[in-house]
């Protein structure tokens, strides 16, 4: 699939994507092209992140988690040079605006919200499989949650349903939930059940101007990045 010459293609997961959008204008002065964010979606639909690179669709770069990152690799869809881990996210929750604060602090209490939820919203991403394949069962409450438990998918956010008043209670990356309107008490998840996750930029195998995709991963890698980074709700790793 071609590409406009002055067009910098950007494929990025929903827990980069804010951060992303306040460097877009130092991406663009840096490689002196239109930056152009194709998705921020890695999702299960038609227009999710995987399925974009299974047709060809063109990206130069690619912003995922990075276990995501070392599959897209291994399919031959991102290049293994200059493939490098960006920032660090931990998941949270969140529940509908004007909603009490359910004052989770331990694994007793998120387990006793879970169990008191009406519905409980996740994504298709890393905090979604570890949600459904992880947390529930360590906290013995699968069976209970699971049944009543929500994949939001197709690129939407779990907050941006809460907000609706679907769901009461969700899970997503903190750098996902707080740009979203509606909903309140923005939680990390208590401590001894914390799943911290790398996000990692790497070229990709069909970018037209490789050298330009080095130097946009090396300034996402960057201390000049940083603010940004840490204002979205990530860790910089810089």
């Amino acid at each position: 699939m071609s590409t406009a010459a002055n067009e910098f293609r950007v494929m990025t997961s929903g827990a980069f994507t804010a951060a992303y959008k306040t460097l877009i204008p130092q991406l663009e002065k840096l490689t002196g092209k239109t930056v152009v964010t194709v998705t921020t979606s890695i999702g299960t639909g038609d227009t999710s992140i995987p399925n974009r690179l299974k047709r060809g669709e063109v990206a130069d770069i690619v912003i995922v988690a990075d276990g995501v990152l070392r599959q897209f690799i291994a399919d031959g869809y991102v290049l293994a040079d200059n493939a490098t881990i960006i920032a660090r996210s931990m998941m949270g929750f969140a529940v509908r605006a004007g909603t009490p604060d359910p004052k989770i602090r331990t694994a007793a209490d998120l387990r006793k919200a879970l169990l008191a939820a009406k519905g409980i919203g996740y994504s298709a991403s890393e905090s979604g499989k570890y949600y459904t394949t992880v947390l529930a069962q360590q906290l013995g409450i699968a069976d209970q949650v699971l049944p009543k438990s929500r994949l939001v998918g197709s690129g939407e956010r779990v907050g941006s349903v809460i907000a609706r008043g679907e769901l009461d209670f969700g899970f997503q990356q903190i750098s996902e939930l707080l740009p979203v309107q509606g909903i309140a008490h923005i939680t990390p998840l208590p401590p001894e059940l914390q799943k911290v996750s790398s996000f990692m930029a790497g070229i990709g195998a069909n970018s037209p101007d490789k050298a330009a995709a080095r130097k946009v991963i090396d300034f996402l890698a960057s201390a000049e990045a940083s603010p940004a980074i840490t204002d979205s709700g990530l860790e910089p790793l810089a």
